[in-house]
């Protein structure tokens, strides 16, 4: 067999990826935990997350195919912000580099990974919220105040509604005022 000519050689395939919206782990002053010289980190999560944060932390991971030997969810404690998490991805799986940092560049121009993921979790959220927040008398100056949120479909619906069943009105409104 003949050796291929300088021109038939494929280019060498890089086992690696260099993300551009990525960043390496760092050291951070005064930590004392286990060190992740090796990974990537992609997106993170506290106790504190809103709706927002907390539903791209789930569907970027999802995007990733989940927990694997090489994608991490990696918790961290303290004592003054609590629980913290974040998907640490190793710098030798090119491929879920490559998605995390095309996912995360996205996030830079909208900050949605999956905008029907994000809906659903924020009606859940403003369920939960006006039922467990509110009393009678609030929800019903809520709908006052609000009024052109709600299109109810009938006695019925505006009564469940008022009587913290679910919520009618904007998710997003509730939730992130």
């Amino acid at each position: 067999m003949e050796n291929p000519t300088d021109s038939e050689t494929p280019a060498p395939i890089r086992p690696w990826y260099v993300p551009e919206h990525l960043k390496r782990w760092e050291m951070p002053r005064n930590y004392a935990g286990e060190v992740w010289p090796n990974y990537y980190s992609f997106l993170g999560r506290s106790r504190d997350s809103d709706c927002l944060e907390e539903c791209n932390f789930v569907q970027g991971l999802k995007r990733l195919g989940g927990e694997s030997e090489t994608v991490l969810v990696i918790r961290e404690n303290h004592w003054a912000v609590g629980w913290v998490e974040w998907i640490g991805i190793h710098q030798d799986d090119a491929a879920a580099l490559r998605l995390a940092d095309e996912i995360k560049g996205g996030l830079e121009d909208y900050p949605v990974v999956d905008e029907d993921a994000l809906s659903e979790a924020e009606m859940e959220e403003a369920n939960t919220v006006w039922r467990d927040c509110y009393n009678l008398k609030d929800r019903v100056a809520y709908v006052r105040a609000h009024r052109s949120q709600f299109e109810f479909q009938g006695l019925g619906d505006m009564l469940g509604c008022l009587r913290g069943s679910y919520f009618a009105g904007y998710a997003s409104e509730l939730i992130y005022r």
